[in-house]
């Protein structure tokens, strides 16, 4: 049975800078692979119904495995879901990743719920990749640098 993974987190941000840092490629490129992997976007179509395409590569095997989905809902600074599905038939089935952003006193409330998880990836494993990849949000968002 498919595992669901859910995530939560504070960022010393606006909620806007958040969902942008979900809907730029390039953005999406440098935060999403967890250490040790780096991202190439193929197609990016962030809109309803807009497909995308990337890979992650490992960077110590070279080996490289792609996914993509698309696009069900944006609601801009609040919320967005998007499915995705790796391209491997050894990860089968298909997920939905859910973002919820609130804004908080501090900055804004991130909620992540991956569902449809294959069986084949260790739960544990799914969520410490979500872990770094949060951290690196965080590093790429929280920074005010006005030039």
């Amino acid at each position: 049975m498919p595992n669901t993974i859910r995530l939560h987190r504070v960022l010393a941000t606006s909620p806007e800078k958040v969902y942008r840092a979900f809907l730029e490629a390039d953005a999406l490129a440098k935060w999403l692979p967890p250490n040790g992997f780096t991202c190439t976007v193929h197609h990016f179509e962030p809109t309803v119904g807009g497909k995308f395409k990337m890979s992650f590569r490992n960077f110590t095997t070279g080996k490289s495995h792609a996914f993509g989905g698309e696009y069900v809902e944006l609601a801009p600074g609040e919320r967005l879901r998007y499915t995705d599905k790796f391209d491997d038939p050894n990860l089968p089935g298909e997920m939905e990743v859910a973002v919820t952003l609130k804004k908080v006193s501090v900055g804004t409330e991130l909620e992540i719920t991956q569902a449809g998880v294959p069986d084949v990836i260790p739960p544990e494993a799914c969520y410490l990749g979500w872990q770094e990849s949060l951290r690196n949000l965080a590093r790429l968002v929280e920074p005010e640098i006005n030039e």
